[in-house]
């Protein structure tokens, strides 16, 4: 089956399933329950929070939402873990709060109540990543001179079905997608060209996901095949920086060793011109008066010469 790439959609599937569909309160609700021991209330209302181009440019794949006193940052990776997320999600709760909190309440001398952030990544790709990691901002700090004032934990959680994290067990909307993942790149490694259409039918067929792809199966191709673009886009353009990066530090080591060169080709010649100088018995003064230099320099030449002998 052909399909081509609609434009309109720029939401990953994973922020379909928790952001736009029409059962993502329901999926962000058990979302958070199985990441806290206690249960949100019934009735509880989800508050979508929308931030553009900060955890992923020109792509969403993140989802953030307030509920329950809190607002839950959740983002995705299907290729290497950003060891910048921390950094990231600290530019991004800054403008879910700019969001979130009036501007005349920003200049109020009164205390203004905020609600508790929280940062999760869920990673789902095919290089090695442990069950669990926590990322921090101060890890990026150039000093390391104790506790810092400022920092933020972004916790990284591998949903890939091998590794069988407990939070999968307790969401099952996060449990099929990172099946659906799976089954997906099964059949890409197999080089199927309709291995999105064969990977909504197992699916549908196998109960994962089943009642949402076949509501939006034809929306969801739409929405794989941008995805898939977009980090095929990426790849390309971090390898074209690289194929650039070489060409330029190619030409800086060309350029440089011509300068020293070039430079090492003078010294030489001022060494030879001071070793005859000295051999005439003059002082480093009259040397450096001769050859235009500072007697600083001609010094340091003399004492070069020494311990080099």
């Amino acid at each position: 089956m052909t399909v081509k790439e609609n434009r309109e959609y720029k939401n990953s599937m994973f922020v379909d399933l928790f952001f736009e569909d029409a059962l993502a309160e329901q999926n962000d609700i058990s979302l958070y329950n199985a990441l806290h021991d206690e249960p949100l209330p019934e009735g509880t209302s989800i508050q979508k929070i929308r931030v553009d181009d900060i955890l992923y440019l020109n792509f969403k794949n993140d989802v953030s939402f307030g509920v329950g006193g809190k607002v839950m940052v959740f983002g995705e990776h299907q290729t290497t873990i950003n060891e910048n997320m921390p950094l990231r999600s600290l530019m991004y709760i800054g403008r879910a709060y700019e969001k979130i909190v009036p501007v005349r309440d920003r200049y109020k001398k009164k205390l203004v109540e905020l609600p508790k952030p929280e940062f999760y990544t869920f990673y789902n790709g095919e290089k090695d990543w442990v069950t669990e990691k926590v990322l921090k901002l101060s890890d990026a700090y150039i000093v390391q001179d104790g506790p810092s004032m400022l920092d933020l934990e972004v916790k990284v959680i591998n949903i890939n079905p091998a590794q069988q994290h407990e939070v999968l067990e307790k969401c099952r909307v996060l449990k099929e997608y990172g099946q659906f993942v799976d089954i997906l790149r099964d059949y890409q490694a197999k080089g199927d060209g309709d291995a999105f259409k064969h990977t909504i039918e197992q699916c549908i067929d196998s109960g994962i996901l089943a009642d949402y792809l076949k509501k939006k199966g034809s929306e969801v191709i739409n929405m794989l095949i941008a995805e898939y673009d977009y980090d095929m886009d990426i790849e390309v353009q971090r390898e074209e920086a690289y194929t650039e990066g070489l060409s330029r530090g190619r030409e800086e080591g060309l350029r440089e060793g011509r300068e020293e060169g070039h430079k090492e080709g003078c010294n030489y010649k001022l060494i030879e011109q001071l070793k005859k100088k000295l051999s005439k018995g003059k002082s480093p003064e009259e040397i450096a008066d001769e050859l235009e230099e500072s007697v600083e320099i001609i010094q340091e030449l003399i004492d070069s010469m020494k311990e080099d002998s």
